[in-house]
């Protein structure tokens, strides 16, 4: 994979700059919101636990934890949110998964599809791309702050997840979803510091794009991600480092 950055890798890069904007808090309080509804003990509630956890690797006050938690579960009042998975196409054929939480479907609706047709991409009817990826848990470490690739290997294979992947400057790991957390937690009580964790959908195959094809896709995600409903965007791309570099 020399040369070439897949979304995944993009993604991460850009975690920094979501920070700035504090569009990481809300995406991740509007996650415990809705993991609360199942219950607001974490202890019982693997993904409430799980939101909670990366919401204190990204220093959320704990006040706004709590208060989040207290929302999904009732104690607060509040706009009720909803959970809608939207699928298309960007350019050059990439397939797209947008994840939305929002108190207003059809003004959400409307701008996702604005966004995919003013970006060079169409939208698609539920199931369209979906088949294309994978529910995997997603746990991403900068190779500099982890242990040896054999040591590392052992180790996440061990906690039980499924496959560990190169990606440059860092590591992948991919688990199943329900040994997610169990992973999650063994890494994190190993003291192996993460850069990023998440319930993702992992594409079976990418394609490569270039051009225009590759500075439109970026606009158009970046259009999407900007979205204040919008909570993740998943694709299947690849595009070479020195178009990356040049779209920075």
């Amino acid at each position: 994979m020399s040369g070439h950055s897949k979304w995944a890798t993009i993604k991460h890069k850009k975690a920094a700059l979501d920070s700035k904007r504090g569009k990481i808090f809300t995406r991740l309080i509007k996650e415990i919101v809705i993991a609360a509804r199942n219950g607001g003990d974490p202890d019982s509630n693997a993904r409430l636990r799980t939101a909670i956890v990366a919401a204190k690797s990204v220093s959320m006050p704990a006040e706004n934890i709590k208060r989040a938690v207290m929302r999904g579960s009732g104690e607060l009042g509040g706009e009720q949110m909803e959970e809608i998975t939207y699928e298309g196409y960007g350019p050059g054929g990439a397939a797209i998964v947008v994840e939305v939480a929002t108190d207003n479907r059809n003004r959400t609706v409307s701008d996702i599809r604005h966004a995919f047709s003013k970006n060079g991409g169409n939208m698609g009817e539920q199931g369209s791309v979906a088949w294309m990826f994978d529910r995997k848990g997603q746990i991403i470490l900068d190779k500099e702050k982890a242990p040896p690739e054999d040591d590392l290997m052992n180790f996440v294979l061990e906690a039980g997840a499924d496959d560990l992947r190169d990606q440059g400057d860092q590591w992948e790991i991919l688990t199943a979803p329900d040994a997610y957390i169990r992973v999650v937690e063994a890494v994190r009580k190993a003291n192996i510091p993460v850069e990023s964790q998440a319930l993702a959908m992992i594409p079976k195959n990418t394609i490569m794009l270039e051009g225009k094809n590759a500075s439109g896709i970026i606009r158009l995600i970046d259009a999407l991600e900007d979205h204040d409903d919008v909570q993740n965007v998943f694709s299947n791309f690849e595009v070479d480092e020195k178009e990356v570099e040049a779209l920075a």
